[in-house]
This record gives C-alpha cells, structure tokens and sequence, in this order.
C-alpha cells in the first residue's frame, strides 16, 4: 500500500513537471502558405497596401511564423461575430516589438468596421485605454484605423 501511494505521488509529481514543459514551450506556428489556407477555408480575407506577404517589408501582410492558435483564435471571432473580417496586418516587420507582438505570431490587425467594433464593445469587457478583453483573455486595442489584437490563445 505504502509503495502504491508513493508511486501515485511520483506519477503526480512527474506529470506537474511535464505539463509545466508544455505550458513553457514555444507556441505551433504557420507558414504564410498555411496559414491562408485555414483563414480562406473560414472565410476570412486580408489585404495588404503593397499587394504583397513578404513579412520583410512592413507595407506586406504575412503569416509567416504566425501563431497556430492566432489563426484559430481569429477563426472564433469571426464565428462568434458574424461579422465579415479582414485582416490587414499579420507577422511582418513595421509593427511593435516585444514578446507578444505580431512579429513572433501573437497580434493581427483586423479591418475597422461597425459590426467588428459592435460585436468587441457589446461582448468583452472595457480594461481602459480603447482596449477590450475577452473572457478567454485576448486583448482587442481600437487604433485610430483598425483593431489590433493579441491571441494569447485561440478563445475556442
């Protein structure tokens, strides 16, 4: 019985250890390729000012290196919403830096349109500063031109 109960407890502690390595691990990612074909398939459209998805060259819109649970976080919000989304911005160079920006795959910019304001403002909760959270935690911020959000998971 003793050795049962101890080896339950070093399983226990093992798995605390394991889901600890998960939860640290560097978050799937996307190709540019990938990662349009999963927003095309949901109906989600981008553009890019230079007609392009070089994620070199900030007048590009790429999901290169994009954050799989982005993408599917995106997919949610235009489920949820109803609303037609388009994507201005992605992962390439021009935007912010730091750990959760659009450059290592957190942040997208969507089209600034009536039912996308409507549904974050009647939805998710105001934190202050034109930013909304949503109960899943992910951060919608109302620029002057669009909305620019961070997935700190897909909201699914």
């Amino acid at each position: 019985m003793f050795v049962r109960t101890i080896a339950a407890v070093i399983a226990m502690f093992a798995a605390l250890i394991m889901g600890a390595s998960v939860a640290s691990a560097a978050p799937a990612k996307y190709t540019h390729a990938q990662a349009a074909a999963q927003l095309r398939a949901a109906g989600i459209t981008w553009t890019s000012s230079g007609g392009c998805s070089d994620r070199n060259r900030p007048n590009c819109t790429s999901f290169e290196q994009i954050n799989q649970t982005t993408i599917a976080g995106a997919k949610t919000f235009k489920s949820a919403s109803g609303c037609a989304l388009t994507i201005t911005g992605g992962t390439e160079t021009g935007h912010a830096s730091g750990t959760y920006s659009h450059w290592n795959g957190y942040k997208v910019d969507y089209r600034l349109t009536s039912c996308v304001t409507n549904y974050i403002k009647g939805s998710f909760s105001s934190i202050g500063g034109n930013k909304w959270k949503s109960n899943a935690g992910n951060i919608y911020y109302l620029e002057s031109n669009h909305w620019d959000v961070t997935y700190y998971n897909c909201g699914c």
